[in-house]
């Protein structure tokens, strides 16, 4: 029995030992075969066209601001009712043009007439009053001269006068006041401009401070937009800006007009005025969108593609010689090159460096490569943002 174990031991051994040897030789069997392709893979190398690589150059690097907002009249005014009655007549409707001091709405003056008859009687009668108390007076001085009266009746008669005298200018202070309010049912237009909108018709009985008519001055126009505070402390007043309206063809220029002090409750944003030429076509409440030019530097710049970020550090795929290196760079500020976007290149490169764009996938460094077109040009020359 133990002969046998032993026997099976050894045919086991053998076994073993001959699939070993076996594995072995196929494998390098397979090392064979792929090494000639391998060395005609590195011989061959990484074969490029002129759109896979970007050359690093100076440019004109702006960096803006994204703003959108709405076009709003710079002169707006509501035309409202300064005493209460009923309409008789509007002159106008939306879309007219009016002109300062025109006359727009006529109230009914029917009551405010009566009113004012009221105040001028009582004024009236207060003046004739004062006139008795005035002749009262005078008669009790020359009887005080003659010993007729005493002085204490004088003093009574003046002070009937005083009261007389304080009695009318009340009377017609109420007259002057009811001829205003008469006065006050005719209403004008406060601006020159265009009727906006018609709140009230006539045969409508308005309150005070009711609105009937907005009007709008477009000959001067300002989009209001709301930035975050962090946007806001890079502008200043008179920064150039390019604007795009709905329905207008082109781009707008315009520029920062004024800078909200405040915030705004809840939102903590702050309101920038954009004030634009009035194009043809534009309209109070339309809608803009655009960017505020910031500032403009020279600097070394790619576009942002080609700056890697799968690494701890940024680095770009540099073509130095045959190979292909990577090399780490420091990033500055993004921005805009004409209309294409570029990010700064602080450290890591010099002017006319190739590298590969952000459209070639990921290769590993120490890779051969060759063009298989004439060299890359440079980054088109940067213009100002319009």
């Amino acid at each position: 029995m133990t002969r046998r174990i032993r026997w099976l031991i050894a045919v086991a051994l053998v076994a073993a030992l001959g699939a070993a040897v076996f594995k072995l030789a196929v494998e390098r069997r397979a090392a064979s075969a792929a090494a000639p392709a391998a060395s005609g893979s590195r011989a061959t190398g990484l074969e490029l066209t002129e759109a896979d690589v970007v050359t690093a150059s100076s440019v004109t690097l702006s960096r803006s601001v994204e703003v959108s907002g709405s076009v709003r009249a710079v002169q707006s005014a509501f035309v409202k009712a300064r005493v209460a009655g009923e309409i008789v007549r509007i002159g106008v409707r939306e879309g007219e043009a009016v002109r300062a001091g025109q006359v727009l709405v006529e109230q009914d003056t029917t009551e405010l007439t009566l009113r004012l008859r009221q105040a001028e009687l009582q004024a009236a009668s207060a003046r004739s009053q004062l006139e008795i108390a005035q002749r009262a007076l005078a008669n009790n001085r020359a009887l005080v001269t003659q010993g007729f009266i005493s002085s204490t009746a004088l003093e009574t008669s003046v002070s009937n006068e005083s009261a007389a005298q304080a009695s009318m200018l009340v009377a017609q202070a109420a007259v002057d006041l009811a001829r205003k309010a008469r006065a006050d049912a005719v209403l004008t237009a406060p601006i020159a401009g265009l009727v906006a909108q018609r709140l009230a018709q006539p045969g409508e009985r308005v309150s005070v401070d009711a609105r009937i008519l907005e009007i709008v001055d477009l000959t001067r126009l300002e989009v209001e937009v709301a930035l975050p505070p962090e946007d806001v402390v890079a502008l200043t007043v008179d920064r150039p800006a390019a604007l795009r309206i709905d329905g207008i063809d082109g781009e707008i220029p315009a520029r920062v007009a004024r800078i909200n002090p405040s915030a705004q409750t809840g939102a903590r944003t702050v309101a920038v005025y954009l004030a634009i030429d009035s194009p043809p076509g534009a309209r109070q409440g339309l809608f803009a969108r655009g960017r505020i030019l910031v500032d403009e530097r020279q600097a070394l710049a790619l576009p942002p593609s080609a700056v890697r970020t799968d690494r701890a550090l940024p680095y770009v795929l540099a073509l130095e010689g045959e190979q292909i290196v990577a090399r780490t760079v420091r990033t500055g500020v993004r921005g805009r090159t004409g209309a294409v976007e570029a990010v700064e290149v602080l450290e890591g490169l010099v002017p006319g460096a190739r590298v590969l764009a952000g459209s070639v996938g990921a290769v590993t460094e120490g890779t051969r490569w060759r063009l298989t077109a004439a060299a890359a040009k440079p980054a088109p020359a940067a213009s100002t943002p319009r």
